[in-house]
């Protein structure tokens, strides 16, 4: 007896929409649309009992756990302005602005 649907792909009988519009996801920290890669971050670190997740760009990220402790990410919360407020993390959103979403770099870690 035939089977009805593919043994590798169950969800082959399920119609494929190839036009269907994908909505911008906006980054978190520097308001621009993300790419292909997409990280969830939790501006309140989970060690310090964060649950609500953001979208981020990966290089966004990396610029704010290289710049800011867990314990300064938790005073700042949900709060992107106060972040925004430091000169290092407003001179890397300047900078990125014009920049592709997919962009990555490597970031420098201060020396604390």
């Amino acid at each position: 007896m035939a089977r009805k649907q593919s043994k590798r792909d169950p969800y082959g009988h399920l119609p494929v929409q190839e036009d269907t519009p994908v909505e911008a996801v906006i980054c978190w920290l520097c308001s621009r649309p993300t790419g292909k890669t997409i990280v969830w971050h939790h501006p309140i670190p989970k060690s310090r009992g964060g649950r609500d997740v953001v979208p981020m760009h990966p290089i966004c990220q990396q610029t704010l756990t290289a710049n800011f402790t867990n314990s300064e990410l938790q005073r700042h919360g949900t709060d992107v302005a106060g972040l925004l407020a430091d000169p290092k993390v407003r001179k890397f959103v300047d900078w990125v602005a014009s920049k592709d979403p997919d962009f990555t770099a490597t970031i420098v870690k201060n020396k604390r």
